[in-house]
């Protein structure tokens, strides 16, 4: 009856031999997806912010801290993932260390990381997919491509009349067209994001290989400028030096979100034990060697202070004159977002099919699998809709800063369990180890309640509401719905 109940390890064996999702990930299926989720917007936009406000050229050092802050969690991410290779993710590593409430709290954030990720992302789609229009002289009426509030603004900005509705028409397409790429199997979704992943991979080292040969390594000097105070509203805020450095490591750690996302498909790996923990670092070690080269190419064709912080990649290659290029890169931008919103609709599924597996959540709705298909249908068609209609009538920056919340608190509890773990169940089999556990857990754990401390207290106040929501949903329902309190009888 206690809220710290564990699901014991028997039951997860249990569940895995049992199946349901069809196993058809490899090794490097999984680290596709991983990529897929994690090369997207970050890296054609916060470079820009992150460079052009905080870090210059030393952007490459922010990179690094923010990869190796995510190595840490990566490391303890990837040993779960070998012991418990199932679908939920931090919220089943939770389950299985610390507790029901413990558990349901993570799994209830990462709802939040993934629905709101995927809606800040389909909106950002939107921005691109107008822009790619606009190259080629199409241009959609702002009333069909902002949601409500932006298309007032942009409308007055103009100067020009617009009817009163106003609705995101592609930001509501996409989010459809993903849906139902994943309704109709894994190995389509898959398919999917390889092809897509490929483009992305392919212009990201298309930027790197091309504009090194326009590298001007005046540009990179001072490679760490000089500390500047700003006063914004009476607060004092500082950029460049090296604490503009970390500063901008902070903003940057959230193009990392995503890889993640790969311990969700444990379900559907072929050989989840061993190839969701390889994936798990690959894609991480791969985007973050990828970040460091933009972030150097790009500080190192145009000065950092004259760098767009909107579109910092396409405007790097016209400065230089290759306006032809800014086809490609947005282009690339446009697919690479898809992606990233096909792996995060893909995983908050995921957790809810976890979730209702455990009796936390109607089976019902978010446990039943499609017959032929082998997909949770009905909780991807609810989260479709969802999405579809938050991203049509809100403004993106309303929706943005709520995804890290949830991201950065599963972090920051999964390097705490892999360490009770590792303590209390030394004799579980252990496919793959986080080295020095002890100190790799707490450095990771530090590192995210670190970042935490510089999220704005508007994030803060909409996510301890978010919470209480959560911890009500969990009295009311889920504790006593749950399998460890109604054990549900064998077949």
């Amino acid at each position: 009856m206690s809220v710290w109940r564990k699901k014991p390890i028997s039951a997860f064996e249990a569940e895995m031999k049992k199946g349901g999702l069809n196993r058809v990930l490899t090794r490097w299926g999984l680290t596709s997806l991983g990529i897929g989720a994690i090369i997207g917007g970050g890296i054609f936009t916060l470079t820009g912010i992150a460079a052009h406000d905080y870090a210059g050229p030393a952007l490459a050092i922010s990179f690094v801290i923010a990869g190796v802050g995510c190595l840490f969690a990566s490391l303890c991410y990837a040993e779960f993932a070998s012991v418990l290779p199932v679908e939920g993710s931090a919220y089943s590593y939770a389950y299985g260390t610390v507790g029901e409430l413990f558990a349901w709290f993570i799994g209830w954030n990462l709802i939040l990381e993934y629905m709101m990720g995927a809606t800040t992302v389909a909106v950002a789609w939107s921005g691109y997919f107008v822009k790619l229009l606009h190259l080629f002289h199409l241009d959609i009426p702002i009333w069909l491509c902002n949601d409500p509030v932006t298309a007032a603004t942009k409308a007055a900005a103009l100067g020009i009349d617009i009817p009163s509705f106003a609705f995101n028409l592609p930001a509501f397409v996409i989010t459809w067209f993903v849906t139902s790429i994943l309704i109709k199997g894994i190995k389509e979704a898959a398919s999917t994001n390889n092809i897509i992943v490929i483009i992305k991979i392919a212009v990201v080292l298309f930027v790197i290989i091309v504009g090194a040969f326009y590298i001007n390594v005046e540009n990179w000097q001072p490679f760490i400028p000089t500390s500047v105070e700003t006063i914004t509203d009476g607060v004092v805020s500082k950029s460049f030096g090296w604490e503009g450095v970390v500063t901008a490591a902070t903003i940057v750690f959230f193009a990392y979100i995503g890889f993640d996302a790969v311990s969700t498909q444990a379900g559907e790996a072929i050989n989840p034990k061993k190839d969701v923990p390889f994936a798990i670092i690959a894609s991480l070690v791969i985007c973050t060697v990828l970040y460091i080269l933009v972030s150097l190419v790009l500080t190192g064709m145009v000065k950092y202070d004259v760098l767009d912080k909107a579109a910092p990649v396409a405007s790097a290659f016209s400065e230089n004159g290759l306006t032809w290029a800014v086809f490609i890169i947005t282009i690339a931008a446009t697919a690479g977002l898809t992606s990233v919103m096909l792996v995060m609709m893909l995983g908050q599924t995921r957790i809810f099919l976890g979730m209702a597996k455990d009796g936390l959540l109607p089976k019902g709705m978010f446990g039943t699998l499609h017959p032929k298909f082998k997909t949770p249908y009905k909780s991807t068609i609810l989260v479709g809709a969802i999405i579809s209609v938050v991203a049509s009538f809100t403004p993106i920056e309303n929706v943005s800063a709520m995804c890290s919340m949830g991201t950065l608190l599963a972090f920051a509890m999964v390097c705490v369990a892999v360490m009770l773990l590792r303590y209390k169940s030394p004799e579980l089999e252990r496919p793959f180890k986080a080295p020095a556990v002890y100190l790799v857990g707490t450095l990771g754990v530090s590192f995210n309640l670190f970042l935490m401390c510089f999220v704005r207290i508007e994030t803060w106040i909409a996510f301890l509401i978010w919470g209480a929501i959560g911890v009500l949903v969990y009295f009311l329902y889920s504790k006593r719905h749950s399998n460890l309190q109604n054990p549900p009888i064998e077949e």
